[in-house]
């Protein structure tokens, strides 16, 4: 019979509308009778399913947003991203390993029927403005659900216990309602226990964190980012499926970056190795930026098309801001 757990997220997924998670629910408890020797049990579930499966919404239609309510609504801040793959420009290699984390995602009935689960824990590590938050939008955008901002400024607090429980009070959400849960930032919360400058709070947070984490059977995804993942806990990596490195773009990446954002405004450009020189050590976000300056230039002073040298300034500026940040 079923497990009083799966009745109650049988439950829990139909109060919330979240059918992908209710069908995912039941394919477990047809597997489970399966395996209970109660073969006919089983085959009437999975009939009943594959019926609610052809009278389902459309595939890919976005689950509808859940607004944080309460306390929560102080903790989360959602939204419903359409952002998708074909918009960044990665490295194949990441880029195939998104990849199958979104297909696994889109057959994790398929994966769980089997005993099976998906990749839905991620650790993303580099660079500021190399591509970690839009990651995190896109996988949203291909999958169809919301994107859930943990909101670091009010989870951290000075008072001893507080932290944990409102750290519990995500952990609930995140098993109550389907969506990607986006740490950033999260070595403000997974530094290693025995820095000099740790106080015991922290401590407790990162030891709740961890269990939590262990424990979470949920059907949502998990994603922390961090520019500094030589100050995370060592037991937090193990805790993730995968650990995804972020770094500069190299003089491909930049040209198409730069070929895409300057699409409209760049018939007469022919140097785009020159510029791709000058932009050197510039992140992905900073060379949008750049970018998007350029354009403005051009629509203000009424032009229809830019130079390089128009480009090459805002390449400049972003460098010396850059460089300012990291003196």
């Amino acid at each position: 019979m079923a497990s009083g757990e799966q009745l109650k997220a049988l439950l829990r997924s139909h109060i919330k509308g979240d059918d992908t998670h209710f069908l995912a629910v039941a394919m477990q408890m047809a597997a489970h009778e399966a395996k209970q020797g109660h073969g006919k049990l089983a085959e009437d579930l999975r009939a009943l399913i594959d019926s609610a499966k052809k009278n389902r919404l459309p595939s890919g239609q976005p689950v509808p947003i859940g607004q944080p309510r309460g306390e929560l609504s102080n903790l989360l801040s959602v939204a419903l991203p359409k952002t998708r793959f074909s918009e960044m420009i990665l490295d194949e290699a990441t880029h195939a390993r998104l990849g199958r984390i979104i297909n696994e995602q889109r057959n994790f009935e398929k994966i769980r029927a089997h005993g099976l689960s998906p990749r839905r824990k991620l650790l993303l590590v580099g660079p500021p403005g190399t591509g970690k938050t839009m990651t995190a939008s896109a996988l949203a955008g291909e999958l169809g659900i919301p994107l859930y901002i943990v909101r670091l400024d009010s989870l951290i607090t000075k008072y001893m216990g507080e932290t944990a429980a409102k750290l519990r009070q995500i952990f609930d959400a995140i098993r109550d309602t389907r969506g990607i849960y986006f740490f950033d930032e999260f070595d403000a919360i997974g530094s290693q226990r025995g820095l000099a400058n740790d106080v015991g709070e922290i401590r407790r947070v990162l030891n709740s964190f961890l269990q939590m984490i262990e424990q979470d059977q949920s059907n949502s995804l998990i994603i922390a980012a961090t520019n500094h993942p030589e100050i995370l806990d060592y037991a937090l990596f193990r805790r993730f499926d995968d650990v995804i490195e972020y770094g500069l773009p190299n003089q491909e990446q930049t040209k198409a970056v730069l070929k895409n954002r300057l699409a409209n405004f760049s018939k007469s450009i022919r140097s785009w190795d020159k510029l791709c020189k000058v932009a050197e050590g510039l992140s992905h976000a900073e060379l949008a930026r750049a970018a998007d300056d350029a354009i403005k230039d051009t629509i203000i002073h009424d032009r229809t098309e830019m130079e390089v040298k128009d480009v090459e300034r805002h390449l400049e500026e972003r460098k010396t801001f850059h460089g300012r940040r990291h003196s």
